[in-house]
């Protein structure tokens, strides 16, 4: 039997004398924390490893964010501490966003380019710099960040000990579970974030009855009132903040209900407090008013409340197990075993403390799953793509406004979504796409004078798609056409028709503006972009303002010959299609430059730019993700790539080490490759959680080093015919380090719609299998040997 009661304020609980003996202050909801010791007693033995291999656990609360452990349903996310007297669960929305609808296009551009391609085209590059940032950028200048949505903070009873302390995360069935003992009672919390009843569940259980008992309050950055709602519901009600000059337009409204079994409940003005409980569940959900990038006239409330009111009509048991149905649905799909040593039963942050000089294979298992646990967290059908940090962020001002960064950073969000069997979650990077056409087409009208649509190289939750931060950084006209290699290749891993179709014309869209905008550049009369820039990355010149970098060359040249495949699938535009063959063969070429390099630019300044390791490696896109550049079909040109990366360096950023992982394995050097991995999952580039330092934490990094590993076992890129049968080779075990001599892989996606299962042992293939909805037949190389095979039935 439970019993509830109604408090004005937490100092009313007093006269409920010995019921509430042990129980804590609740939260302020003021937006600060507490700044009292998280627990203060002793920790007794040392717990052992989960059974589930492929978990993250730990033998200590989280101290700082980036011990916490991630947990989402693509929409709904929250960063776990596994405190013992004070837990918290830092709760995030993927549609709370600073800000609110806005239209950044500046109408002085169009009058300026003319002006700033003379510039730029007379080698007056830091003028032409100077004219773009006076004329050409976004007004802001700067775009929305992604924002918190607050704090669950429980307070429990103050401990003189706990014994065989362990929290973990368990990427099979994405729950997070704290354990512990303490005054011989064991207690234990799972918690999840359901993609199926859209609530996250938390449950607190203990093995002797009547010893549940905490309180709940909720805390913010954001401007919130809390307050209790019956005796068991806290709600945070709030509106988002402004930036840049753009004023908050968001409501939102998170909600916490508190089913518990047994003991008393007391309800404040702003908490909720339970003792003697036998168990206790906790529903929370979250909801903004966002509709679309520009309609915010959503009711959160009403949301909030509807996934709360369906998720209490069922059972934990049943919330859990339909969560873990769905989890594994996808998850499953892939298994992978490198190998594995002693290492496995040491908690993951002393194995990424040791990853440097251990031998540990599956710490590397353990990266490639995890980053595929996180696209599942972040990106899923009818949710925001994954942004700068996923779906998780605690700052009102994080890094780099944890927003879309469009000129490597979002892109490689993805690149492990097809090769690694999760291509469903590539749906709401594709949306992003359909509405940049929207907003994209007014910025190519405004700023460009041009058809079609353009995005620079940045974009948020408002679509926004002018040129911002500054010239250096921003005004790099190619974010668009990147992205629609991802529309592409989506196409080239399914063979949907229908959905190429659907995506045709955004495709075709960021063709046409580059058709009405690439000129002619006066020594080799060759066409290129101008203004643009080699994203990030200055010249010798003063700046980074130029015309034609490579990677724009490269990205055109893919966008203008996927449009042409597409058009021909489809039976469309065959005039069209010719206007972009011709003007492709005019596209400035890849160049090799005096040190044997591949150049960055134009010109061959290469050795003389001021960053020699730059982060960024944006001219070898061709080799990856593009298949411009091969070992065996570009010899040259791959050996200047292999040159540009020996001049660059291996350490990185963290995202910039895993572009490199993926590019070495393109080169098919196992050895280098594994050697830049064990540079990814070193401590300096690895947080305690898994999660990527750039530092600071940016996620990608964790999805190209996923995607870098299926590179090593599995490559599909080499194309029997560039445009009219679309068959693919299938490389098996291109980049097998030794350090992996004996393993398996099961469930990783090849080009044409092909599953692909293989092991291998003494760095020898010794099975594989291909299947596909229907038999066909497939080119294979493997063990040096290439063979045509017939695929099995899916």
């Amino acid at each position: 039997m439970k019993t509830h009661l109604k408090l004005v304020s937490f100092a009313a609980t007093i006269l409920v004398g010995a019921c509430f003996v042990a129980t804590a202050a609740p939260a302020s909801t003021s937006g600060r924390r507490s700044a009292l010791p998280e627990f203060a007693g002793q920790f007794v033995g040392e717990a052992s490893a989960p059974q589930e291999p492929l978990s993250l656990w730990y033998r200590r609360p989280a101290r700082q964010w980036v011990e916490a452990l991630a947990i989402g349903n693509g929409r709904l996310a929250a960063m776990v501490f596994g405190g013992i007297t004070r837990e918290r669960i830092q709760l995030n929305e993927d549609t709370l966003w600073g800000g609110g609808p806005y239209t950044p296009d500046n109408p002085d551009a169009l009058g300026a380019l003319p002006e700033a391609r003379r510039l730029v085209f007379e080698g007056k590059y830091r003028d032409a710099q100077r004219l773009i940032g006076e004329k050409m950028m976004a007004k802001p200048l700067g775009q929305m960040p992604y924002q918190p949505v607050g704090d669950l903070a429980l307070t429990f009873p103050e401990l003189a000990k706990v014994e065989n302390y362990r929290r973990d995360l368990n990427l099979d069935t994405a729950i997070s579970s704290v354990s512990y003992t303490a005054n011989g009672v064991k207690f234990t919390r799972e918690i999840f974030s359901s993609p199926v009843d859209q609530v996250i569940v938390l449950r607190l259980t203990a093995d002797k009855p009547g010893q549940i008992a905490f309180t709940a309050g909720m805390n913010s950055p954001q401007k919130i009132t809390v307050e209790t709602e019956n005796p068991d519901t806290l709600v945070m009600r709030g509106v988002n903040g402004a930036a840049h000059g753009i004023k908050g337009a968001l409501k939102f409204q998170a909600r916490v209900r508190i089913l518990s079994q047994g003991g008393l409940s007391v309800a404040g003005e702003d908490f909720v407090s339970v003792t003697n409980a036998d168990s206790a569940t906790l529903l929370i959900a979250a909801a903004t008013s966002f509709k679309k990038y520009n309609d915010v006239t959503g009711d959160p409330e009403a949301l909030a409340k509807n996934y709360i009111g369906a998720a209490a009509k069922k059972s934990f048991d049943a919330l859990r197990q339909a969560h873990i149905t769905e989890q594994q649905r996808l998850f499953r799909r892939v298994s992978l075993d490198l190998g594995t040593s002693d290492a496995v039963k040491l908690p993951t942050d002393e194995r990424i403390k040791n990853s440097a000089t251990s031998d540990d294979p599956q710490l590397a298992t353990l990266y490639f799953q995890f980053a595929r646990y996180l696209l599942i967290s972040s990106s899923r059908p009818g949710t925001q793509p994954a942004n700068l940090q996923g779906d998780w962020n605690e700052s009102m001002n994080p890094p780099w406004s944890s927003k879309y960064t469009i000129n490597i950073n979002t892109e490689m969000n993805y690149w492990p979504a097809e090769s690694c069997n999760l291509a469903e979650c590539v749906e709401p990077l594709v949306a992003m796409v359909m509405d940049l056409t929207e907003t994209g087409a007014k910025t190519a009208q405004t700023q460009w004078g041009a058809r079609g649509w353009v995005t620079h190289h940045n974009t948020d939750l408002w679509r926004a798609a002018a040129p911002v931060d500054g010239p250096f950084w921003g005004f790099w006209p190619s974010g668009g056409a990147w992205l629609c290699y991802h529309l592409f290749d989506h196409y080239e891993f399914s063979g949907d028709k229908a959905y190429l179709a659907k995506v045709y014309p955004a495709m075709k869209g960021a063709a046409q503006f580059f058709l009405d905008t690439l000129v002619e550049e006066p020594t080799h009369k060759w066409l290129v972009t101008s203004p643009s820039v080699s994203p990030e990355n200055g010249h010798p010149k003063g700046t980074s303002i130029c015309a034609g970098p490579t990677m724009d060359m490269q990205i055109i040249r893919d966008l203008f010959g996927n449009c042409t495949k597409a058009s021909e699938i489809l039976g469309l535009d065959e005039d069209f299609r010719k206007q972009l063959t011709a003007t492709r063969a005019r596209l400035a070429p890849n160049q090799i430059g005096k040190a044997g390099q591949l150049q960055e630019w134009l010109d061959d300044w290469d050795m003389e730019a001021p960053e020699r390791q730059h982060r960024h490696v944006s001219h070898l896109y061709g080799l990856f993700p593009s298949a411009q550049i091969t070992p065996r079909g570009t010899p040259e040109l791959a050996a200047a790539v292999r040159k540009s990366l020996d001049l660059r360096g291996d350490k990185a950023t963290g995202w910039a080490i895993a572009w490199r992982i993926n590019l070495w394995a393109r080169l098919q050097d196992a050895e280098r490759t594994h050697s830049i991995i064990k540079l990814l999952l070193d401590s300096s580039r690895t947080y305690p959680n898994m999660f990527d330092a750039h530092p600071p934490f940016q996620i990608d990094g964790n999805f190209g080093g996923a995607s870098g590993i299926c590179e090593m076992l599995l490559q599909s890129h080499g194309q029997e015919s560039q445009i009219s049968n679309h068959k693919f080779e299938i490389e098996l075990l291109p980049a097998l380090p030794k350090a992996w001599p004996t393993g398996s892989v099961k469930g990783l996606r090849a080009r044409g719609n092909i599953t692909v299962d293989l092991a291998w042992k003494d760095g020898q293939l010794t099975s594989y299998r291909l299947a596909s909805p229907e038999p066909k037949p497939v080119k294979v190389r493997a063990n040096g040997e290439v063979k045509t095979v017939t695929t099995e039935k899916l």
